[in-house]
């Protein structure tokens, strides 16, 4: 008989945004889902998740519904980064700074983000020397 461990990660992961923002203190969603399964995180790490999430993961886990931990983050409605493209000096810095790979462009060339991709994580915002990145809602 096989461990429910991985069934249990996938459904905790499913939950999660996909942000891969490192808010929660892991590198990613799949990696806290991970933690939780093994008893290792609370339900309350996720900020983009915000309260909803964190019910859901804790009906999941069938332990106490918990406020996700606002220190952690403030929840914010889903968004997109984008780029100004006129001001952007192609320093790839952004590129590095991206989870899921949603910025494309060449060295000292501009950059673009793929909106379909992005997760709102905010994390090429400020690795950005030029301030030319903002996010924008959904």
């Amino acid at each position: 008989m096989t461990s429910p461990l991985p069934d249990l990660v996938e459904r905790l992961d499913r939950l999660l945004p996909q942000t891969q923002c490192g808010q929660c203190g892991f590198e990613g969603c799949r990696p806290y889902a991970e933690a939780m399964a093994r008893g290792e995180a609370g339900v309350d790490h996720c900020p983009p998740g915000g309260d909803a999430g964190a019910r859901a993961l804790a009906a999941v886990l069938a332990v106490p519904a918990l406020p996700y931990d606002r220190s952690r983050g403030e929840h914010k409605a889903a968004q997109v980064a984008w780029i100004v493209e006129a001001d952007c000096i192609g320093c790839t810095k952004c590129i590095q700074a991206c989870p899921v790979d949603a910025i494309v462009g060449g060295a000292k060339h501009m950059h673009t983000v793929i909106a379909p991709l992005c997760t709102g994580c905010e994390l090429c915002v400020p690795v950005c020397p030029v301030d030319c990145i903002e996010l924008h809602a959904v």
